[in-house]
């Protein structure tokens, strides 16, 4: 897609900081981090978000969780653990219409995870 900033970041016309990639998968640093690991991992391939998925589209995420896993351990996150986060839709925080997974950690976390949303 050609104005969506993750394309453009995964295809290297934005810098940033990269952390992790294969064929599928590109992995780099939150610019404005929730806490001390905070690691966005985004497709190659363009799709909104979960809800644009289908049955044909999903077997390019078939290693999602073995991805995930390899840049948990390589943060150090194995042993303290790590959120997950994917929000879908702009009233649950999606800002950037392009899948992506927040991968958190490197201090403690507290729940609820928004402790101003209650």
């Amino acid at each position: 897609m050609d104005d969506c900033i993750f394309c453009k970041i995964a295809n290297g016309e934005i810098p940033s900081t990269k952390v992790y990639e294969d064929e599928n998968w590109f992995a780099f640093r939150d610019i404005e981090p929730a806490a001390p690991v905070h690691v966005l991992l985004i497709p190659k391939k363009h799709v909104d978000n979960i809800l644009a998925f289908d049955e044909e589209y999903n077997k390019n995420f078939a290693d999602f969780f073995l991805v995930v896993k390899k840049i948990a351990e390589q943060e150090g996150l194995k042993e303290s653990g790590f959120r997950l986060v994917m929000n879908t839709g702009e009233k649950a925080g999606q800002s950037v219409f392009h899948f992506h997974a927040h991968i958190i950690g490197g201090k403690e976390m507290g729940w609820p995870p928004f402790p101003e949303d209650k």
